[in-house]
């Protein structure tokens, strides 16, 4: 007698795409459109709140011209409340917990038995590393919407994590430059074209109806809040901002325009002003929270002025206008530790953009993409050499042929004396930076010398 064989059940696939902020959920649009990622039978958004204080800030789905990109999803969920009252940067759940959170997930969410696949960014921290340790099985693809890409990974990842990652997809911001994120576990990068990417800002752009700017092509200038960041003070950061205005003054703009991080202080705004008005600069602050992206294609700025954001290689990647960077070899020098993520953005900002004082370069590109590239392996080994020992031999042949008055602004002597790099210092005398007479002296010798410059 036969027998009829089982049925093999049909399990439904559900793809969970995570975002925190607006451009992040344009970066997604653009790559579903671009069909990026493989059809589903369900595609939910899953919206992360990671700022400070989340309780006070408006979250992405709830963000002017969010509801255009709305579309894209079967639903749109939120982390926070999920999570209560935990903040999403600060908690993850304990491996032992980690089935009962998966299954709590799916109820919430109505996810029964699907099969899943993950889409985050920033994975090598909270909350995405969190949520893909609660989806443990899924494949993962993880997308960058920024310049942090081209860097290393920033944590040692759990290869019970890694090898889950199918690739990385990414907007090309610098022509032919290859991503080291994720490098060590050989995942490969793929690009979301630039056309799908720029008509998603263009939906965007065309939602802002109401966003009032001045006519006559003014100067732009970003602001980025570093001091959240603890890379500059309040005041540092006031008067980098300060630069700006001078920067667009001194190369002919009249009218500008200063739009400020979300979460900026007043402050910075009052003292911004206060120096328009002794120029004679007409100064608009632009307060409502809308992508620079946007305000490229509204108001066409003639000039873009910022510190090392990543919304200063779309203006001239996408829309081909020109920019310029203020403050950036301060912050090359004062940036720790050597391991700080931000390097990678700052240091590519640093050598393709010019400085807006440079009024004959502001159109130039220094380094080709060979050179960038060299440069980025290096400084990426020397942020995490145990990430990618392989890399060693690479960095050593840049140092000993390459380290001059400009390529030293990248890299920290103390940083490669610890790792056995040329330019540190010889092994018999590294041990000096550790002699308590050595270091008194030396110290007693910069207090001299401040005196001496007073």
């Amino acid at each position: 007698m036969s027998q009829k064989p089982l049925a093999v059940r049909d399990f439904r696939t559900t793809q969970l795409f995570c975002a925190s902020t607006l451009y992040g959920a344009a970066t997604l649009a653009a790559a579903l459109d671009a069909d990026c990622f493989a059809p589903a039978d369900r595609r939910v958004l899953v919206v992360f709140n990671n700022t400070m204080t989340p309780e006070t800030s408006t979250p992405l789905d709830e963000m002017p011209g969010f509801e255009l990109l709305r579309t894209r999803f079967d639903a749109v969920v939120s982390y926070n409340e999920a999570i209560r009252p935990f903040h999403p940067g600060d908690w993850s759940p304990r491996p032992d917990d980690v089935p009962l959170w998966e299954r709590y997930f799916r109820m919430l969410w109505q996810l029964g038995d699907d099969r899943m696949e993950l889409a985050v960014e920033s994975l090598q921290v909270n909350p995405a590393l969190a949520f893909c340790q609660i989806f443990h099985g899924a494949p993962i693809h993880v997308y960058a919407d920024g310049l942090m890409s081209y860097g290393p990974t920033r944590n040692k990842l759990d290869p019970l994590i890694g090898t889950r990652v199918r690739r990385l997809l990414h907007l090309d911001l610098v022509a032919g430059l290859r991503p080291m994120l994720l490098s060590e576990f050989e995942v490969e990068p793929e690009i979301i074209p630039s056309e799908a990417f720029q008509k998603v800002l263009a939906e965007l752009g065309s939602s802002q109806g109401d966003l009032e700017l001045p006519a006559g092509n003014p100067a732009l200038l970003l602001g980025q809040y570093l001091s959240a960041l603890k890379i500059l003070s309040a005041e540092e950061e006031e008067k980098l901002h300060v630069q700006m205005v001078k920067g667009a003054y001194d190369r002919g703009h009249r009218r500008i325009v200063f739009k400020p991080h979300p979460s900026a202080p007043e402050r910075q705004v009052q003292l911004l002003e206060a120096e328009a008005e002794k120029l004679g600069v007409e100064l608009t602050v632009l307060d409502t929270p809308v992508l620079a992206e946007v305000v490229y294609q509204r108001m066409q700025p003639a000039l873009v002025v910022g510190c090392f954001s990543t919304a200063l290689l779309t203006a001239t990647a996408l829309y081909g206008i020109p920019v310029a960077r203020v403050g950036t070899e301060r912050l090359l020098d004062r940036l720790a530790p050597f391991q700080n993520s931000n390097r990678i953005p700052l240091s590519i900002v640093h050598a393709l953009l010019p400085d807006v004082t440079d009024a004959a370069g502001v159109e130039a590109q220094k380094l080709d993409t060979e050179q960038l590239s060299a440069l980025l392996t290096t400084i990426g080994f020397a942020m995490q050499p145990q990430i990618y020992p392989q890399l060693r031999p690479a960095a050593e042949a840049y140092l000993a042929g390459h380290l001059d008055d400009e390529t030293w602004k990248y890299f920290k002597r103390k940083r490669l004396t610890s790792l056995g790099l040329p330019g540190g210092l010889p092994s018999k005398l590294s041990s000096l930076s550790r002699n308590p007479t050595a270091r008194r002296v030396v110290r007693q010798a910069r207090r001299l010398r401040r005196a001496m410059s007073k």
